[in-house]
């Protein structure tokens, strides 16, 4: 079973921390956020702000990256609108309806 993003964003900076011999409270007030932020990052929750997180990552000299699944970007590239068709009729029931 593959482990989900907060799960594994949560082992490295909780890793990171380790490694670099810093408490919560340490890391907390050197980034810059609450140490409670901290103690939410490495549990894993799925809530937390974005601006706050960087903070923390930098703080751990880590970075955020973001990039294309080549499963979902071969998706995206077969999908009938990249080859300029109009939306399927499925497709045009899963999207709401735009209202006046």
């Amino acid at each position: 079973m593959q482990t989900s993003f907060p799960e594994q964003l949560a082992a490295q900076v909780r890793g990171r921390r380790v490694m670099l011999r810093l408490s919560q409270r340490d890391l907390a007030e050197l980034a810059g956020v609450s140490e409670r932020f901290v103690r939410f990052v490495e549990q894993g929750k799925r809530t937390v702000q974005l601006a706050s997180l960087l903070a923390l990552l930098d703080t751990l000299g880590l970075e955020l990256r973001v990039q294309t699944r080549a499963s979902a970007a071969a998706h995206a590239l077969n999908s009938p609108r990249a080859h300029g068709e109009p939306p399927s009729q499925t497709e045009q029931r899963r999207r709401p309806e735009a209202g006046p």
